[in-house]
Order: C-alpha cells, then structure tokens, then sequence
C-alpha cells in the first residue's frame, strides 16, 4: 500500500498566501505546510511511497520534491493535472488511478488532521474502500456529508443534504484496496466525463450506486479542519500546534 496525497487545488479563497502557491503549500505552524502534515502522517504509518497530484504552482511543489523526501523518508512521485483550474477533483483522483492497484491510503492536500486518523483507516482494513468519517462534529450546509444504510455502510454522500438527515462528515481520507482499483477508475471517469466540475466523492456515489459498497471509519472526537478559507486556516495554525 502507498500514500497519496490530492494537491492539485488553487484555493483562491487563501488569497494572498495561494497567489503563487498551491493551497497545500500554504503553512500552518511556523514552515510547516498542509503538505507537510499530510506526508509526515503518511510516513508515520509505515507509507514511504508517496504520489502527489498536482497541479496549479505544480512548480512549487516540484521545487521542493528532494527536500520533502528527505525529511520525511519517503519517495514522492507527482501526477500532473494539466486542467486543475478548470475542472474539479473527480479528474484529479482518476488520473492517479495506475496506483490505485497497489492499494492507496488517500487524504486531501487541503486537510489538517493528526495522524490517528490514518491509523484508524489502517486499523479497520479489510473493506474494498472506507472513508474517514467525523459522527461527532455538529454539521452545516458545506461539509462533505454522508447518509449510510442499515448495516452501516455508504448510502448517499453530498454537500446537497439537510444536516440533520447525516450521519457525519467524511474528512477527506480514504483507504483504496487493490480489489476497487477498477471500478473506483470507471466510476471516477464516468463522473468527470458527465460534468468535470464534480468532486471525486461524486464518484464514491457513482460506485455506490452501481452496486459496490464503501465503509466507513468514525476517527472519534479529534480536532481537524478542511482548510478552505482564512477563518480555516487560522483554526489550522491552532490546531496543527497540538500534533
């Protein structure tokens, strides 16, 4: 199983900071950098083989490559999105899928989590895809969330539901076995092909809907935060300092 980490965001909304860099370049504590968290929790659960997509400031990421590999004792392979200003993170995902073969643990360049929710998604292996979920954090109208069925498992997953109708929030982190890879690629494509401005949890909807089943992970009562925005990102730099 490899690491992979969805960096190919320009998050405008972090103006100035993304004015020329990728948002998870954006720094959170001191140098440390969104990226920075996302890869030491990666190498920290024994993935030292990391793909990275990129693409808006690829060059920025590309410039400190070496540097990233050496601190964390991993080695990094990007992926370039050639229309990551233009289209959403369905494409994104699905031009990673060569690796989605090896098994993936998968987290967005644009989280800031602690590295328990790794390990949960490892601890609870054995299902062919299972989300990180949040079941303790009160909901609102723009998180990622998610409705399950009886036995516990994905239903619907959409920013477009009544809060109250979730069972949680999905975090940003999935675990890919190799016996998914196919049809996560075909329900990826399917889905950016039909509209390229959709998320690449669209595709979990996708794949769901066409008979597979996704599980999912509680992380348990841990502070994180999707950085979208500078409310976001000061909650980010108090956080990042407790890991």
């Amino acid at each position: 199983m490899i690491g992979m980490v969805l960096a190919a965001g320009a998050g405008r909304r972090l103006r100035p900071y993304t004015d020329t860099l990728p948002k998870a370049l954006v720094p959170v504590d001191g140098e440390t950098t969104i990226l920075d968290i996302a890869l030491g929790n990666l190498s920290s659960v024994g993935l030292t083989e990391i793909v990275i997509v990129v693409g808006y400031c690829a060059g920025a990421v590309e410039e400190r490559k070496a540097a990233l590999e050496e601190k964390y004792g991993v080695s990094i392979t990007l992926v370039h999105n050639d229309k990551a200003e233009e289209w959403n993170n369905a494409y994104s995902m699905w031009l990673a899928r060569e690796h989605f073969a090896r098994g993936v643990l998968m987290v967005n360049g644009d989280t800031v989590h602690p590295v328990s929710v790794e390990r949960t998604l490892l601890d609870n292996r054995g299902p062919d895809i299972l989300l990180a979920v949040d079941n303790v954090k009160r909901l609102a109208d723009e998180e990622m969330k998610v409705i399950l069925d009886d036995a516990g498992r994905l239903r619907r997953i959409t920013k477009l539901m009544d809060p109250a109708d979730a069972a949680g929030e999905y975090i940003g982190a999935t675990l890919i076995e190799p016996a998914a890879a196919d049809a996560l690629a075909d329900a990826l494509k399917a889905t950016w092909e039909a509209d390229p401005d959709q998320y690449y949890e669209d595709g979990y909807q996708v794949y769901v809907d066409r008979g597979a089943t996704i599980a999912v992970a509680p992380i348990g009562d841990v502070a994180w935060v999707e950085v979208d925005n500078h409310d976001d990102l000061e909650k980010a730099r108090t956080i990042a300092k407790t890991y």
